[in-house]
C-alpha cells in the first residue's frame, strides 16, 4: 500500500491510502503513455483503427508485463522465513499484493479483447484473432521479466570474494604489499655512479648500449669492494 501524507496544520495530519507503489504506478503510467503514443503514430501513419489499436495495446502489455513479471519474482524470492502469527501475517500481505497484481493483469488483458472485438471492421481476424494478441504479448512480457530479474540477480552474487592481493614468490603478504622505506633506497644507490646515471638505471627508458654500460659499471663495483648493497 502507498501513503500520501497532508499537513494541514500544525497538530493536523491527514493520510492517503492507496493501493500498489508510487514507483510501480510511475511504470504503469510509462506503459500507459508509451501504447497511446504507439496508437496516435500508427493511427497517423496507416489510418487503420484495428490495426493501430491493436499495436498499441500490445505494447502497453508487453511494458506492463515486464513490470508484473519482475516484481512476482522479486515477491516470490522475498518471502521471508517466519513462523507462527508473523508467516501467516507474511503470507496475508504477500497473498494481497499477488492478487492485486493478478486482478489489474487479468483485467487488462481482458478490456483489451473487449475494445479490440467490438472495433471496425467485422470478420473472424478482427473478432476472435486479434483480440488474443495484446493478453498473449503480456503473458510472453511476465515470463520474460521474470526471467530477465533472475539473470539480474544472477550475476550479482550477495558473497562476493574480496580480492586476493599480489604475492611475489619468496615472500610473505605483508612484506610483497610494503613499500620500501626511503633508507632502503637510498642504501641500494651506487657510489660509483653519478645521481643522473642512477636515475637512468633505475628507469631503464636509454638505448640497450647505455643499459649494458650501466650494468656493468654496477657489477664491477660489487666485485671490487662488495659494499651492502650488493647482496
Amino acid at each position: 500500500m502507498g501513503q500520501i501524507v497532508k499537513q494541514l496544520s500544525e497538530h493536523t495530519t491527514r493520510y492517503y491510502w492507496y493501493p500498489g507503489d508510487k514507483r510501480e504506478w510511475g511504470r504503469a503510467a510509462v506503459a500507459a503513455g508509451t501504447g497511446l503514443v504507439a496508437i496516435a503514430v500508427l493511427l497517423w501513419v496507416t489510418a487503420d483503427v484495428l490495426i493501430s489499436v491493436t499495436l498499441g495495446v500490445s505494447v502497453t502489455a508487453a511494458i506492463a508485463g515486464a513490470n508484473f513479471g519482475r516484481r512476482d519474482y522479486r515477491a516470490a524470492n522475498g518471502f521471508p522465513e517466519l513462523s507462527g502469527r508473523a508467516a501467516r501475517r507474511a503470507a496475508m500481505v504477500h497473498a494481497s499484493r499477488a492478487a492485486w497484481r493478478g486482478l489489474v493483469e487479468g483485467c487488462g488483458g481482458a478490456a483489451a479483447a473487449v475494445l479490440i472485438a467490438n472495433l471496425p471492421p467485422r470478420g473472424f481476424l478482427a473478432d476472435w484473432v486479434l483480440p488474443m494478441v495484446p493478453a498473449t504479448v503480456g503473458a510472453l512480457a511476465h515470463q520474460a521479466g521474470m526471467v530477465y530479474e533472475r539473470l539480474a540477480q544472477a550475476e550479482m552474487p550477495d558473497n562476493q570474494p574480496a580480492p586476493r592481493p599480489l604475492v611475489f614468490r619468496g615472500s610473505s603478504s605483508s612484506a610483497a604489499m610494503r613499500r620500501p622505506s626511503r633508507a632502503t633506497t637510498t642504501s641500494l644507490r651506487s657510489p660509483s655512479l653519478s645521481r643522473a646515471d642512477h636515475n637512468r638505471f633505475w628507469f631503464p627508458s636509454q638505448s640497450t648500449s647505455r643499459q649494458r654500460a650501466l650494468a656493468w659499471t654496477v657489477s664491477r663495483a660489487c666485485t671490487k669492494g662488495s659494499p651492502p648493497w650488493c647482496a
